[in-house]
């Protein structure tokens, strides 16, 4: 079943069980994903363009979870960890931090990194391979300490 599928299917059961919240949050991931498809000018968005919307809506609630909490907004940080935890729904099962070091440490020995100066090249190599199970910070605090 592809995205777009269980998005309407999940979108048609919140409008029955009258779930205000997560109709809200499906719907606005449609469109961000109709949004891609037009500005793509496809009809049908390829798994790993969905996956970089995907990313990009939970990045984008993730930095406004950060200004609320930082801002004391109690009230909007609860509803954007309620939208997040729904748009988490829809992405890949994420990589442990074991796994994700194991891939890390790989990619370090294929690219021959041997310093800080590499970073570039390394997280360059790594991101296409965790793209979506893994969060960008994350994978780069691992290549941080790995080159150190």
């Amino acid at each position: 079943m592809s995205l777009l599928e269980r998005l309407n299917n999940d979108m048609k059961q919140a409008m029955k069980s009258k779930e205000k919240d997560k109709l809200s949050v499906i719907r606005m991931v449609k469109s961000s994903l109709q949004n891609e498809a037009i500005k793509l000018g496809v009809k049908e968005l390829s798994e790993d363009v969905e996956l970089t919307v995907l990313s990009r809506e939970v990045k984008q609630r993730k930095d406004s979870l950060h200004e609320f909490d930082k801002a004391g907004r109690a009230d909007l940080v609860e509803k954007l960890r309620t939208e997040l935890s729904i748009v988490e729904l829809y992405l890949p099962k994420q990589l442990s931090e074991e796994e994700l070091s194991d891939i890390v440490a790989q990619t370090i020995s294929e690219v021959g990194a041997k310093s800080k100066a590499d970073m570039g090249k390394v997280m360059s190599a790594i991101m296409p391979k965790v793209k979506g199970k893994a969060d960008g910070s994350l994978v780069n605090k691992f290549v941080q300490q790995h080159l150190s």
